[in-house]
């Protein structure tokens, strides 16, 4: 081959290597966030080759020192290639010569480039899991501080009945325990290795795809070659995973963002704006930020999903656009994480004006009918009574009926007084709102007692998934240290 030929990116030579389409086809700006994985990639498959007698141990040393040298130097010193991986060959090629080009035998850049996707990949999940173990340990500790503060609950944005900011709190932790759990579930499948697989039908060289796997810190390999090339489940199950956990975030932003134009909270200026024109305006734009962002991560879902729908095995270049949707929803959620735990993290809640709230709508009125269905009145008929109590003082300023009220509904309805069936202190507490929350001690419930049990659940499960991500992290940093002293042996 002659020094002519090594000029240029060594995919397309001349005959492609014009035309508007070159910069079309161009992917290497892109490509940035999986240099270094490219140079890892092709350091386990060159030590691997190596080991396998399909190339020399020179020339596997001048290859794996050239590595380091690109390395060095930085993706922004690649020479121009139609994609990162084609620039490192050409890279390596210019520094060692016409034998650098044994580095891409019995590999595609088809598997090169899904085994590339699936390295950062990987790591970009176990960063965003661990943001996420991080801000439900926050979220804990605010629970825990805040299970007494009552506060309203709603359904159909309507005074429903009353419990706590620290079950509240706790609600959104637990929602995002199953985030944590998907996430875990989707590296799984991710951290299977497609090298060794070529273009798609397999390779004619006696390699050792376990090996690679090994070195790159894989649990093990996509056995069958068409699927490996052209698999991009895993990434559909990763952005699928970012989107639900978006949406948990955008339910607890859209939370706050009501409880802040109710006066429920008091969000700290750091997680605030103001107004351009009216200085008195207190706006809570990150959160509301927080909402739009989880439809970059939907829109990023449906992209990619739109973008695999119709292609047929093996591998087609329309892969090449698949793989931003997943960068960009990862990226965009995990600065989610950080800023919806943080304004609950230093957020005020006023006790009063939450007690104040609680007693609105006559949202204790579910505990006065449990309190006359424990007596043995049927609970449909404890039902009708207290809403027909409720009918009685609207219009009024009353919150709730008073207990003169109920017994005279009691006595129409029962024939017998109110004192027949429940004391009036057990009705009186049962109308206060922070006693209605302490009466559902039920598992789940927002008594105190019970959200403390819940938090005990809570810190366990997390320190679990915590051990489950650091577990995975030292398994690939072992392999990558592995990896390095392979290399150290030949350079």
């Amino acid at each position: 081959m002659s020094e002519d030929d090594q000029s240029g990116d060594v995919v397309r030579r001349d005959r492609f290597s014009g035309g508007p389409a070159r910069e079309f086809l161009s992917s290497l700006a892109a490509d940035e966030r999986i240099f270094q994985a490219d140079l890892d990639v092709d350091r386990a498959h060159v030590v691997m080759l190596a080991e396998q007698e399909i190339i020399g141990e020179d020339d596997a040393s001048a290859i794996l020192d050239a590595l380091d040298s690109v390395a060095e130097a930085g993706h922004d010193a690649l020479p121009d290639g139609e994609d990162v991986h084609a620039a490192i060959e050409t890279a390596v090629i210019e520094r060692v010569g016409p034998d650098g080009g044994r580095m891409h035998t019995a590999r595609s850049r088809n598997d090169e480039v899904a085994t590339c996707i699936r390295y950062r990949l990987r790591e970009d999940v176990l960063d965003l899991v661990e943001t996420v173990v991080d801000a439900r340990e926050q979220l804990c500790e605010v629970a825990e501080a805040e299970a007494d503060t009552v506060m309203p609950g709603y359904t159909h944005l309507q005074p429903a009945q009353p419990v706590t900011v620290g079950h509240w709190v706790a609600s959104y932790e637990q929602a995002l325990q199953r985030d944590t759990e998907r996430l875990l579930d989707a590296f799984d499948r991710i951290n299977r290795s497609p090298l060794g697989g070529g273009a798609f039908g397999g390779v004619s060289f006696d390699v050792d795809r376990d090996r690679t796997a090994e070195l790159l810190g894989f649990d093990g390999v996509i056995e069958n070659s068409m699927d490996a090339a052209s698999a991009r489940d895993f990434m559909v199950e990763t952005t699928s995973a970012v989107a639900t956990l978006a949406t948990t975030l955008s339910g607890l932003a859209e939370d706050l963002v009501v409880f802040a134009n109710r006066g429920f909270v008091d969000l700290a200026d750091d997680y605030s704006s103001t107004s351009s024109i009216m200085p008195q305006k207190v706006n809570p734009d990150t959160l509301e930020l927080v909402r739009g962002r989880t439809g970059d991560a939907t829109a990023a879902l449906n992209g990619l999903l739109t973008t695999l729908k119709g292609l047929p095995r093996a591998y087609n270049r329309d892969l090449q656009r698949a793989t931003g949707h997943a960068w960009d929803a990862i990226d965009s959620v995990s600065a989610s994480v950080e800023v919806a735990t943080g304004a609950v993290v230093t957020a005020d809640w006023p006790v009063e004006e939450l007690e104040a709230a609680a007693a609105a709508g006559f949202s204790t009125a579910t505990g006065v009918a449990d309190l006359l269905a424990k007596s043995g009145v049927p609970f449909r008929t404890a039902h009708e009574i207290v809403a027909t109590a409720a009918a009685e003082i609207e219009g009024s300023d009353a919150d709730a009926p008073d207990y003169e009220t109920l017994n005279a509904v009691v006595q129409d309805v029962l024939g017998e007084s109110l004192s027949a069936y429940v004391d009036e202190r057990d009705v009186e507490a049962a109308l206060d709102p922070a006693e209605s929350a302490a009466m559902r001690d039920s598992r789940g419930g927002p008594a105190p007692e019970a959200v403390e049990a819940q938090l005990a659940t809570a810190n366990a499960v997390r320190e679990e998934h915590a051990a489950l991500v650091a577990g995975r992290r030292d398994a690939v940093e072992e392999s990558l240290e592995d990896l390095q002293a392979e290399v150290a042996s030949y350079v």
